[in-house]
């Protein structure tokens, strides 16, 4: 399992690294794995027994990246629009249905999904087009992705205290502790793009790592309800890209609105 780890976050790695220089590859690099998170949270949804229209879900959450990648200059009302529109054709295609159980459930569920996967990975790409976007989008990546690592590597070796057994049996306390221990580390690697005094990045480092657990917690949580160990297989040894990118679902948004407010 490690070492199919280790390879797909080579591979990992090197996709971002060819892409992440140039504004539009990134976006769009950023928009697949949107898609693809989709697909595999409402495929979870299906196998709970949720009734959804996928394809409508994926293809409204495609549109939110897709608008920052070709720089779409959305307004307040655009975006209500937008929202009152998507909302409006959902409700329509429930008319189609032969019952109506779940259609409640059903709207509730698709809209969540387009907001916790779309809606908020859509911030690495906000991210990017900053002043300055490419040493933050590494940093974003520099500082969350390493609590993962250290919280697989000090849990499996040092694990004795479960974190919170309830949702994810195998977490641990000192996991977590190392996880942000890597966070800190992660924080500090990336001075040369934040230029921010010590103690700032150590600040940085630790108020991340929590936000990236709790995204790791978060999705653990819905696993659990929809009663699969992973989101997907795509990826070998880490599952599917909603297993990858779970941890940057919150980190993503904070770091964005936390960095807008510095360089303004």
């Amino acid at each position: 399992m490690l070492t199919k780890r280790i390879i797909s976050s080579i591979i990992l790695i090197g996709i971002i690294t060819a892409t992440v220089f140039t504004n539009w590859t990134c976006g769009l690099l950023v928009t697949a794995f949107i898609i693809v998170g989709l697909y595999e949270f409402f495929t979870m949804l299906e196998k709970k027994g949720i009734s959804i229209y996928k394809y409508f879900g994926i293809a409204i959450g495609a549109l939110i990246p897709l608008s920052l990648v070709f720089r779409f200059e959305s307004t307040k009302k655009w975006e209500l629009l937008f929202a009152v529109l998507a909302l409006l054709f959902l409700i329509l295609m429930q008319f189609r249905r032969r019952e109506n159980s779940g259609v409640i459930v059903g709207i509730s569920t698709t809209i969540f999904g387009i907001l916790y996967v779309s809606g908020f990975l859509s911030f690495l790409i906000r991210i990017r087009y900053l002043d300055g976007g490419l040493g933050l989008f590494t940093s974003v990546l520099l500082i969350t992705k390493p609590g993962d690592i250290g919280a697989y590597l000090i849990g499996s070796r040092f694990g004795k205290t479960p974190l919170m057994p309830r949702i994810s049996p195998k977490k641990s306390i000192e996991g977590a502790v190392g996880g942000l221990a890597f966070n800190v580390l992660g924080a500090l690697a990336s001075r040369p793009f934040l230029n921010l005094p010590i103690p700032h990045l150590v600040f940085l480092g630790i108020a991340m790592g929590i936000l990236g657990q709790l995204g790791d917690l978060s999705e653990s949580l819905m696993k659990r309800d929809c009663q699969v160990k992973d989101s997907g297989r795509i990826i070998p040894g880490m599952g599917g890209v909603l297993d990858a990118i779970d941890s940057l679902l919150f980190t993503a948004p904070a770091f964005y609105f936390y960095m807008s407010t510095i360089l303004k």
